[in-house]
């Protein structure tokens, strides 16, 4: 692909993100909230901003495939499959914390080349493709060169659900060689990462949308995003994002670390 496709292609996932965005500013801190079968929370912001996406996208790419949280797939003609997330961290959005973002990725034969993510309630929009780099709000940022885990940020959406997904130890480990650790989770954690704000952040439980637009931001921001067996994927099941110089020590402690 040309690179002025790419820019082109990364400008209109940006525009759709924002507006998309701008959707759910509308029931920010006065939304209703609901129940899916498997206990997440859904939103009528949610439901909106995902049908805006989708019209967007099928406007503008009607060949394409489309895979969304809220309705799924839609099969396309083309290699390419837009992947989006309307609202990322509704368990925040539901509780009036700005900490949430709408996420869009497009794949190619199922590689993600380029991501976006708005974090509309703190009008930050972080944005990457491969070969191009990694912007937040304009300007060009990237990873931290923090290289000791005692001088690092640890981040987890929920440290106790890493132990009920099986990484209890690991990340109790990782805790007590970090310098501080907070639980700024979802997207957000990993977007720290890209823009040098935090060094690791931790998830044992993910899907294909919500990895799918951080893989290209983390790698173009200099850092790295993978799976907790260090396999770079956004189809793993949970994610870790780190500064890239960190890595293998936190491969390290994850590996030596028994799952419980």
């Amino acid at each position: 692909m040309q690179r002025a496709e790419l820019e082109n292609l990364l400008e209109f996932a940006v525009r759709i993100a924002q507006a998309a965005g701008e959707v759910t500013l509308r029931y920010f801190q006065r939304a209703t909230a609901e129940r899916k079968s498997d206990g997440s929370f859904v939103t009528a912001a949610d439901r909106e901003a995902e049908r805006l996406l989708r019209e967007r996208i099928e406007e503008r790419f009607p060949q394409d495939a489309i895979l969304g949280e809220e309705e799924g797939a839609r099969a396309g003609s083309s290699d390419r499959c837009w992947v989006i997330d309307p609202l990322d961290g509704t368990f925040s959005f539901v509780h009036g914390v700005p900490l949430y973002g709408t996420l869009i990725a497009l794949e190619v034969e199922e590689e993600p080349i380029l991501g976006a993510v708005h974090l509309p309630a703190l009008g930050e929009t972080v944005y990457a493709a491969r070969g191009i780099g990694c912007f937040w709000n304009g300007a060009r940022c990237q990873v931290s060169n923090v290289s000791r885990l005692e001088e690092a940020l640890l981040l987890a959406t929920d440290f106790g659900t890493c132990e009920r997904y099986g990484f209890g130890r690991a990340a109790e480990a990782l805790q007590h060689r970090a310098q501080a650790r907070r639980t700024w989770g979802d997207c957000y954690g990993h977007i720290l990462v890209a823009t040098g704000r935090a060094e690791i952040m931790l998830d044992p439980v993910m899907n294909h949308w919500d990895c799918a637009a951080l893989l290209p931001i983390l790698e173009e921001a200099g850092g790295t995003f993978t799976d907790w067996r260090g396999t770079k994927t956004a189809r793993g099941g949970n994610a870790i994002s780190t500064n890239g110089a960190l890595f293998e020590d936190v491969m390290k402690i994850i590996g030596s670390a028994p799952q419980i």
